[in-house]
Formats: C-alpha cells, structure tokens, sequence
C-alpha cells in the first residue's frame, strides 16, 4: 500500500491529508498556533473540587475550566506534586529527578479531596481537546511520545506494544530500555522501535528525558495557567506515528515547512528524507493530488461507494448512525442475500475509511442490510475488524444484532472534523438568479482593468472553471488571453479549477495569494 502525505499551508490553517493508494483516508486541520491540543501539559491552578464526581476543575487558560477526575491522576500523583513544588519554590539549582525520591501510590479507590484542593497547582496533560460544551479531558499521569517510545515519569514499568509479535523482539527491547532507562522513568515501547538498534533508542530516550526535565528548570516561580511543554504540531504528529516504510511521498506547498519536515525525517529516518517535495504548482495543491474532490464527495450527508450503492451519515449528540444502501443494485439481481452480502462487505471499507476522515468517535451504529445467513453475518464482522485494523485511534466493534445493527466505539479525542460540502452561488448568491452568462468575459476583464493599475509590474493568474478557461485560451495569436496580455501589459495566466462553479472566478498575484 502506497501512502502520500499532501499539506496545504495557508495564513491561518495548515491543511494535511494522508492518502493511501491515492484515496483520501484522514484529513486534518490546524490552526497556526494550536492551543490545547491532545499531548499538551500545562501548569494548571484548582478552581474546584468537586466530591460528589470525585473529580476537580482546573483552570488551564481555556474559557472554561477543563475536568480532572481522580482516577486520572495516575499512582505517583503525590510524587509529581512534591516533585513540582520543588522546581516551582526552589532557590537554587533543581536536583535531578533521577535522585528524587518518590513517595508512595495513592488508593486507587480513594476520594479527590484527599489529595487535591482549590486553589493548588497542578501538572496536568490534555486527554481530550475541548468538545462543544465541554471544556478539556485532563490526566496527571504524564505520557512524553516519541517515534518508537512514550516516557512515563515516575514510573518504573517497561512494557511492549502488543503489536510486535517475535516473543524474542520484545524480550530484546524490554531488556535494552530497562538496561538504559534512568532511574523514576518508565517507558511504552511502540511498534516503531521493532527491529531498531540500541544507539537509536537510547538517543530517543535522552532526548525525552531532556524534554521534561529542561522544562522544569524554567518553572522556577511560574503562575498558572501556563503551556509546560507544548505536543508537537499536528504534521509532526502524523509523520511521527504514521511514518513507516510505505510512505513513499511528503508533497508541502510550503518552502519552510518542507525544510522542517526533512530535517524533522532526517533525525527519525535519514534514508527517507528523500520522499519530502516542495510543491510549486500554480493549482492549489489539493486540487493537483485530487484531494479536494474527494473532500467534496465524501463529507456529505450521502456517500456513494460502490455499483449505485450509498450510505447515509447521522450525527446526534449520543452517537452517529450509519445507514446502509443497496440502491439500485437490488432491482438488478434475484438473489437478495447474495447482493446484501456484497453491499455489506464493500460498506465496510467505506464505514472504516470514514470513520478516519471525519474523525468521528464515540458510539457509532451501522444499520447493513439484512442477511438471514449467520455465516454472512460473521463475514460483515470479520471484514469490519480487518478494515478497521489500520485506525490508530482504540476502538471496539460488535458483532451483528438479530436486527443487522453493528455497535463500534471509537476514542473521541477531539472535535469530529465537519466540512460543510453545500455551496452558496457565486454568481447568484443563493437567489437563484443569476447574471447573463454571456457578459462573463466583460465581467472578468472590467475586475481585470481594475487591478491592473494597482499591480502594474506584477503578473496575474485568473482562476475559472475548465469551459471558460478553455474559452479564454482557444486560438493561438488571437486567444482572449493574448489580448488581454498586449493591452494591460503583464503576464496573465488562465489556470482551470475543476471544483469552480460554472461563472466563479478569481485572482491571484504572482505569489499565489487571493486578491480578490
């Protein structure tokens, strides 16, 4: 399976699809300067306990304080706390905290209000991003990821991802870390540390172990709210989990970000720094990979995915529903189990692939069409488990009801990504009425006129549907565009964008920039 990475840098979003076999599987946006993303620490400050939840509200500078509850606070949360006041209230240099001695585990089925109270500061990781009303997830038991380990500070445990399936690999790696590991350290071995040597391991390790504790020496004093250590952006993110030997190309739209995401490969895996390109294209680089087509087809209420066949995608505040159709298949075959059978199976590369996109968690149930055959039954299941198998996100999945209905939970971390694919007319907006046609070329060339004076020495590139570029540019020494050229003089380039609305069009300086 080939797989692509296509960023779109923009002034405020980064844009960063992942393609597998040149089909649009995740896509996420991030905003320049992300605030309160999954794998963030920050400095937070009690503003209420809360006993009858056994939990607490923290205040970490979100507009509404993020939830803690006790059974997030991780085992060794009096030795994170003694360990914090003392970086925060010391008058000279911080001791290492591979000499820190720990204290003992809080009761696993003890109260909030015995080890917390309002008004004290806390260090504490966002487990889930803000979600509508809610404010962030929070947790005290502290992960660091790396690309083949996550750090547990003030723990001692080494464990292995159970994705390695050599007994002896993992009896290999579990040795070496606990070799090399320092003392109040513990570490989750990732599938991505398979096969690697203890030079590259052991550099990852002090590289974490660096991170948190470098940290610290800067809290001397700190009031919170304050960003402790901030998770990497959202494309370091994905290049650090999804990276493997199937990536074959990093397409970014971006000189500067291009130059970090090499130098960011060069340190996890030099011999694939090569797959990185900057994209210099005119077209918009999702229209160039055939992202935003699929953008536009797969985020509305009805998906197609097979011979006429469709699902339709629900969402309400408990849970999202899937419905599966046959749709006119089933007028053209006798056997009807058979056909619901294959609807079925194809639906569910489809449910697993948009589950992905949307990023859509929780309860999610799947209405299939209904089988009679309990074999048919097992296979829908089976098919699903396999489909689902490349999500990272944890999930759970049922069989089928009696009913036909398929229950899935899947980690809602942060908000499901919504994309509204309707578009107001350009050329109307949404009236319903719209301008003679025919006066589309005078309309072009009067915007024309009007910003020819104001970039005089700067070339101009007019974006239009694929007819009217097609119009502009028929005839060789007498296209539309030529005359244009001569009698404002400056270059004008006619780029085709096929996601145009039949009259929309657009100008764009020589740097690419909307000047609309």
């Amino acid at each position: 399976m080939s797989k692509e990475l296509v960023i779109d840098v923009k002034a405020n979003e980064i844009d960063i699809a992942l393609l597998e076999n040149k089909k649009l599987v995740e896509l996420s946006k991030e905003e320049s300067n992300p605030k309160f993303s999954v794998g963030d620490i920050y400095l937070g400050k009690v503003k209420k306990i809360m006993p009858g939840l056994n939990a607490a509200f923290v205040d970490v500078g979100y507009e509404k304080d993020a939830f803690l509850h006790y059974l997030d606070l991780g085992p060794q949360f009096r030795s994170l706390q003694n360990y914090l006041q003392s970086a925060l209230g010391r008058k000279g240099k911080l001791s290492s905290m591979q000499k820190f001695k720990r204290v003992s585990d809080i009761d696993k089925n003890g109260k909030i209000n015995q080890v917390l109270a309002a008004g004290q500061y806390v260090l504490v990781q966002v487990a889930k991003e803000p979600i509508s009303t809610k404010g962030p997830r929070l947790t005290s038991e502290i992960a660091i990821a790396g690309r083949n380990m996550v750090l547990m500070p003030f723990s001692d445990k080494v464990s292995v991802s159970q994705k390695i399936e050599s007994n002896e690999e993992k009896k290999r790696l579990k040795t070496l870390i606990t070799s090399i590991k320092p003392n109040n350290y513990g570490v989750i071995i990732r599938t991505a540390s398979e096969g690697k040597m203890v030079k590259t391991l052991d550099e990852e390790l002090r590289g974490l172990v660096k991170k948190w504790e470098s940290a610290f020496d800067k809290m001397k004093n700190a009031k919170p709210p304050q960003l402790f250590i901030s998770e990497l952006n959202r494309t370091s993110v994905i290049l650090r989990d999804v990276l493997n030997v199937g990536f074959n190309h990093i397409h970014v739209n971006d000189e500067a970000l291009s130059r970090e995401i090499k130098e960011y490969i060069s340190t996890i895996a030099p011999e694939k720094e090569k797959i990185v390109n900057y994209f210099k294209g005119s077209n918009p680089i999702f229209e160039k990979f055939g992202v935003l087509k699929q953008v536009k087809a797969s985020f509305g209420k009805t998906v197609s995915f097979k011979s006429g066949a469709y699902l339709i995608i629900e969402h309400t505040e408990a849970l999202h529903v899937i419905d599966v159709n046959s749709g006119n298949r089933a007028k053209n075959v006798d056997n009807q189990e058979t056909t619901g059978l294959e609807v079925n199976l194809a639906a569910c590369d489809e449910i697993a692939r948009q589950l992905r996109l949307r990023d859509m968690g929780g309860i999610i149930v799947v209405d299939f069409i209904d089988m009679q055959q309990q074999e048919n039954k097992i296979k829908v299941f089976e098919r699903m488990k396999a489909a689902m198998e490349p999500d990272r996100t944890k999930h759970s999945i049922l069989p089928l009801s009696k009913f036909g209905l398929m229950q899935i939970t899947r980690q809602r971390v942060r908000p499901e990504m919504h994309i509204n694919t309707r578009e107001t007319c350009p050329t109307c907006d949404g009236t319903g009425e719209i301008s003679p046609s025919v006066l589309i070329i005078e309309r072009i060339e009067h915007q024309l006129a009007e910003l020819s004076d104001k970039y005089k020495n700067r070339g101009l590139s007019i974006r239009v549907h694929p007819f009217i570029a097609s119009y502009i540019n028929k005839g060789f020494l007498n296209s539309i565009k030529r005359k244009w050229s001569r009698k404002y003089g400056k270059k004008i380039t006619i780029t085709p964008i096929s996601s145009y609305d039949f009259l929309e069009f657009r100008f764009y300086d020589n740097k690419g920039e909307d000047i609309n």
